[in-house]
């Protein structure tokens, strides 16, 4: 039998629970909006025909001017109004117009689309339907009377009002796959989807390695040490903007400094443009062997800017595997690369496989290193510099988000099948 303390008891921590929840929920629905907001608006756009001049809907752009002097009892002036429909797409349908004219104004001729309300002091411009790109212009004939005590500027005090109907391809309900089936038939996006399957593997694979390499050397206790690793985080914390610009100045083919080395110590015939050259043929005993020039530049500078991140990680990791085992080992004669592969390995394996994980996903989406060093020139355009050239530099918003849409999936995958494979600890 259930005793009434307890029954209480479980009551409170249900209350507990449920309060908690409530508490915390404004949270979780805030980082929801953060997280799905624009991951939905980026699926929405990216199965419409939306371009950079979509993003401002439809309007009737109106002004309004007075032509002649309106300034005194008798004078006679014009009363303009200029229209035109802002999108180059869609036209504008029932547009209407109404406006206030200033106390002591008479219309002496009115405009065929126009007609007097209130007793003389509105006017109400009926213009049907306005095509794309369509524009014209209303002229109503006016007259002072004494009692106007004005100017051309009491024309402003009232702004016409406006109202139409119009088609926004943002908030309708019509889809296509038009986006997706033009950047898949597109002959390069095998291409790029290449380059960014190259990129994001080595540039992964060597940060991950060089990381590992600089964190077995500074495991070790030598003087100035603590000096070497704040210096060695320095490409991390360094605005990508000053190294990327360094790097282009260092190889720069006329003035830069490597280049002049090279050619000092005649190790090339001439200067070479590290980052504009797309292929560079290498010499190994007699084979030639063709390397992307410019891209291998770029990922060169991913392994350098990012291997600090790894190093920083994988130092802490095994700086927590306990000594004595390598005092074992050595007892038993186990070889410093032994004791890395059967007692190191195993211990750091889970944060290896977590940091390819985030390194992989980060440099699949990289876009300003790119963009800075390359400009996605000279064999180094991936799916990320696609993005931005779909969606800006030919204003198809609808296909850049597609292609955004891609990348998602794609690293959606990987990252299921990685993390069902992906090692663990051993401790």
């Amino acid at each position: 039998m259930t005793q009434p303390g307890r029954r209480r008891e479980g009551a409170l921590q249900r209350r507990e629970k449920r309060l908690a929840y409530a508490l915390l929920m404004p949270t979780f629905l805030l980082v929801l909006a953060v997280v799905l907001l624009p991951l939905v608006a980026n699926f929405w756009i990216s199965v419409k025909p939306v371009t950079l001049a979509d993003l401002r809907p439809p309007t009737l752009i109106l002004k309004e001017q007075v032509r002649g002097d309106f300034a005194a009892a008798g004078d006679n002036a014009r009363l303009e109004y200029r229209y035109r429909n802002s999108s180059i797409t869609y036209p504008l349908e029932a547009v209407v117009f109404n406006d206030t004219l200033p106390s002591g104004v008479v219309v002496t001729s009115l405009d065929p689309a126009c007609d007097l309300e209130k007793a003389g002091a509105g006017i109400r411009c009926d213009l049907a339907t306005l095509v794309a790109k369509g524009r014209g212009k209303i002229q109503i004939g006016i007259t002072a009377t004494k009692a106007f005590g004005g100017d051309k500027s009491s024309f402003k005090a009232s702004r016409p009002t406006v109202r139409f109907s119009s088609y926004n391809v943002m908030t309708s309900f019509d889809f296509t796959l038009t986006n997706f089936e033009r950047i898949f038939s597109a002959a390069e996006f095998w291409d790029v989807l290449k380059v960014s399957i190259y990129y994001t593997v080595f540039g992964t694979a060597g940060a991950l390695l060089f990381g590992l390499f600089a964190a077995q050397i500074m495991q070790k206790t030598f003087p100035g040490r603590p000096v070497i690793r704040g210096l060695m985080l320095f490409p991390y914390v360094a605005p990508v903007i000053a190294v990327a610009f360094s790097w282009v100045v260092l190889f720069d083919p006329f003035s830069g400094a490597v280049n002049a080395m090279l050619m000092q110590m005649n190790i090339a015939e001439g200067p070479i443009n590290f980052f504009g050259q797309r292929m560079v043929t290498i010499h190994i005993f007699g084979y030639g062997i063709s390397l992307p020039m410019a891209l291998t530049m770029v990922i060169l500078f991913e392994i350098w800017r990012y291997f600090p991140l790894s190093f920083l990680f994988i130092l802490a990791r095994m700086q927590s595997i306990p000594s004595d085992i390598y005092e074992a080992a050595e007892i038993d004669g186990a070889s410093p690369i032994q004791q890395f592969w059967f007692l190191s390995l195993p211990f750091i394996a889970g944060i290896l496989a977590v940091l390819f994980l985030l390194r992989f996903i980060w440099t699949f989406n990289k876009f300003d290193d790119i963009f800075l060093l390359t400009g996605g020139n000279a064999g180094t355009r991936t799916l990320t510099v696609n993005v931005y050239e779909q969606a800006f530099a030919i204003s198809n918003l609808g296909a850049g988000a597609a292609v955004a849409v891609v990348i998602f999936v794609l690293l959606l995958i990987f990252s299921v099948i990685f993390i069902r494979f992906s090692p663990k600890d051993a401790g």
